[in-house]
């Protein structure tokens, strides 16, 4: 057990204003992982006072860029040589299956080092002669300035770095804010970014309840707000910045569609649900939850779905053999249960899984994989965010329908197309009202920008426009 006694604030331990408690146990037996403190508002406005020193008067914001990356690259290096060890840890934190956190970790360095490349060729200054040729301008990105970067539990190193790396590369400090599920994996990221050379004052990191967080983002010397989590969040943060005219941006909540066009081998591309749909247990904004298939195909195509969910294997996510482990919490299973209960009463058919917990398994907040067939567009199973292993299998009798069915959500995040034909795929995706989208099951480029359309967010991360979140513009004639 991982017994933490100390806040990281500014760069150091310090003990904590209060005296809360957090515990993090594990969803598969209740076991106790460790304990954290809970930050209340006095240790919120120790870390922003920090951040506050940090750019009003600290050496970051005003480093050459190349300094910064210098800086950053060490940590990359260092945060690399413990990818497993991080993996294995976080498996114990949120029960997400260890082939996931392996996965996501080993994704972790090329993510970091697109930001790093993304830096190097970035315009934080240029002179270019004004329009009419009468003067020189110099146009200037800057840091925005104090950053408050919240992050969710179901990768939360990666989403930590997705926000730290650009933050800090622009010369922000940043408050990191945890996620109470996975309140533990974040503390080590202090001190490795200590060791890589990152001045004092300038990273704090805290664990917080939602009204501390609330504090948090609110708060009259926090600049900036960098969220991934949920819409409902989202929108409570987006309406709290606008009051203040503060700066955000929001990586939110998604009801992707995977569109299996009438060209597509069916039953390869049921083979690969299990990737794209039931992720980390489902529990992922991109994962593509919606299924649209030719109506003629639907049946071929389940019995093909049904027949490999049915070979995952489902237990101990501690077990590299494990596909599928429990849900995060028991308040999650719970949440998803109502889902499932909600589509049969609208009439959508079960094809696999439901409310019986798997087979052998008699403890941990576990929901078997299941698949709903009969279902339409407009059933709440196909229009809302379920965050658990259930999909929808949705026909369409014409890929202009299919086209419509997919726009027909609130939500525009992810998605994926299959296609013999990776031409008419592409025709396909560039109707589709999504910020990402993959052909043939491609993988992201994490120098392309990644966000959502609609309800699933504002702004982008990842290469030059997800450092482009973290500047404001300054334009100086000469």
């Amino acid at each position: 057990m991982l017994e933490i006694s100390e806040n990281f604030i500014g760069g150091k331990r310090i003990p904590p204003c209060g005296n809360d408690r957090l515990e993090v146990r594990f969803s598969y037996d209740d076991s106790l992982v460790g304990t954290v403190p809970l930050a209340n508002r006095g240790d919120v406005d120790l870390a922003v006072a920090a951040a506050r020193r940090a750019f009003d008067a600290g050496s970051w914001p005003r480093m050459a860029p190349e300094e910064r990356q210098a800086v950053l690259s060490k940590f990359a290096t260092l945060h690399a040589a413990r990818s497993d060890e991080f993996a294995s840890f976080i498996c114990t934190e949120n029960a997400s299956p260890l082939w996931f956190t392996s996965a996501v970790q080993q994704g972790v360095a090329p993510q970091n080092a697109a930001y790093l490349d993304a830096a190097k060729s970035y315009p934080w200054e240029i002179r270019q002669a004004a329009f009419g040729g009468q003067n020189d301008t110099i146009w200037r990105r800057e840091p925005v300035g104090v950053v408050a970067a919240v992050i969710p539990w179901n990768a939360p190193h990666q989403s930590a770095l997705a926000k730290l790396f650009p933050a800090l590369l622009a010369g922000c400090p940043v408050i990191l804010k945890l996620a109470p599920e996975t309140a533990l994996d974040g503390q080590f990221l202090g001190e490795m970014f200590m060791d890589a050379g990152l001045p004092e004052d300038v990273l704090s990191i805290l664990v917080a309840d939602r009204e501390v967080s609330e504090y948090l983002v609110t708060h009259a010397d926090v600049d900036k707000v960098a969220f991934t989590g949920s819409t409902a969040a989202g929108k409570r943060i987006a309406a709290a910045a606008g009051d203040q005219l503060k700066r955000f941006s929001l990586e939110l909540g998604g009801k992707s569609a995977t569109i299996v066009l009438p060209d597509a081998d069916m039953d390869m591309v049921a083979a690969t649900v299990r990737f794209s749909g039931l992720i980390n247990n489902g529990q992922s904004c991109i994962a593509q939850t919606r299924i649209l298939v030719p109506s003629k195909n639907q049946g071929r195509f389940v019995e093909a779905l049904v027949a490999d969910l049915q070979s995952l294997t489902v237990g101990d996510p501690r077990k590299i053999e494990t596909f599928i482990g429990p849900l995060v919490s028991r308040r999650q299973r719970d949440r998803v249960a109502g889902y499932i209960e909600t589509g049969i009463a609208e009439g959508a058919k079960l094809a696999i899984g439901g409310l019986v917990m798997p087979e052998g398994i008699d403890k941990g907040a576990f929901i078997r994989p299941t698949v709903f067939i009969d279902v339409e567009n407009s059933m709440k199973i196909a229009q809302e965010e379920i965050f658990g292993p259930v999909l929808s299998v949705i026909p369409y009798d014409s890929v202009d329908h299919a086209v419509a069915i997919a726009n027909d959500s609130p939500f525009g995040l992810g998605g994926g197309i299959w296609s013999a034909d990776p031409d008419d795929a592409l025709d396909v995706a560039r109707r589709i009202r999504t910020g990402t989208l993959s052909i043939n099951g491609a993988h992201p480029d994490f120098l392309a920008p990644f966000g959502g359309f609609k309800q699933s967010g504002m702004g982008r991360e990842f290469g030059s426009e997800g450092i482009g979140q973290y500047v404001e513009h300054k334009a100086i004639t000469i």
